[in-house]
């Protein structure tokens, strides 16, 4: 096994070097640094610009590939990732904004596929009941409502609760109140923070992965080996847990470990309602400020999640699945 994840590590880190690396050239050739300081009052000469350009590698009078060779020489010799057309440290900024979509994406990840999982077996095992009905109509509901109106709605109830309450429970905005200290007091405020973006997280997400569970879960109960464990003796709840269940989890772990990228830079909407200034904010602070660097940045941290989350899909396989141990 050790073996085998070395091998796959190594497979995923040269993927990793020519991903980054062709971002790299997409960047510098749709993105264009100079354009940040073109018609500013007063108007800057061409040598002013060069001036605040080119000690930051970023002037297009310099070749590409003396460019693309500074850069990568950064990373390698100094782990300088560079900076950005206003002088920002892309280190300084990547290494706040993944703190931030962690505390704010992992938890809601957890619950979301701990959620969808519970009410996929649990409908799946009362098909076509009224359990199964109610289940399956919430989540068409949730699954069709996008997260601009969740997120707003969860504002406005919080806002009527913190209203009814006459106390402050629950922060729209922001991932932490200013000047708060001590152990206890820190994690309350971030809790109180947290609170609402993770419930809209869930409220958009869970449904998909309920969705999946169940019909996964549904054909493994019909399976052959289902009906011989149920024929020897095993109730349908006892057939479920010990055998159908575990094959069905395989394809759900699998998708949601590739999800990862997508969880920690998706969440643009979600942190620019409740004020996170997470790597969804920064991806599209990148974008329109021509910030070619934390561009790059970016999409390397994307593929190092899934690297990561191909890693973890293996390790889930292989602890899923007895055949895979076994060979």
């Amino acid at each position: 096994m050790i073996k085998y994840l070395a091998r796959r590590t190594a497979g995923w880190l040269a993927m990793i070097f020519v991903a980054t690396n062709l971002v790299f050239f997409l960047a510098w050739a749709y993105l264009d640094p100079r354009s940040n300081y073109v018609g500013r009052r007063p108007p800057l000469s061409e040598p002013q610009i060069q001036a605040l350009l080119t000690p930051r590698n970023l002037s297009d009078a310099t070749p590409l590939i003396e460019r693309w060779w500074t850069w990568l020489s950064g990373i390698v010799t100094r782990w300088d990732w560079g900076v950005s057309p206003v002088g920002q440290s892309i280190n300084e900024q990547i290494s706040y904004r993944i703190w931030v979509s962690a505390e704010l994406v992992l938890g809601a990840t957890v619950i979301t596929t701990v959620l969808g999982i519970a009410l996929g077996v649990y409908t799946a095992s009362r098909q076509y009941k009224l359990a199964d009905r109610i289940g399956t109509a919430t989540s068409i509901i949730t699954l069709n409502i996008p997260i601009v109106v969740a997120a707003l709605a969860i504002v406005l109830m919080a806002i009527s609760v913190n209203g009814a309450l006459g106390a402050r429970i629950f922060y729209v905005t922001g991932a932490a109140s200013p000047g708060v200290s001590g152990f206890f007091n820190v994690l309350v405020d971030s809790l109180q923070h947290l609170i609402l973006p993770t419930l809209a997280l869930v409220l958009v997400g869970y449904a998909g992965i309920h969705f999946l569970q169940r019909s996964l879960l549904l054909d493994n109960i019909k399976a052959d080996y289902v009906r011989m464990a149920r024929a020897k003796g095993l109730t349908k709840q006892q057939a479920i847990r010990r055998h159908a269940l575990r094959t069905s989890l395989i394809p759900v772990t699998t998708q949601v470990a590739f999800s990862i990228p997508a969880i920690f830079t998706g969440a643009i909407l979600t942190e620019s309602i409740f004020g996170w200034r997470g790597m969804g904010q920064y991806f599209t602070q990148t974008l329109s400020t021509n910030d070619v660097y934390g561009t790059v940045a970016i999409a390397a941290f994307g593929a190092v999640m899934t690297a990561i989350g191909a890693l973890l899909a293996d390790i889930a396989v292989v602890i899923l699945d007895p055949r895979v141990r076994v060979s």
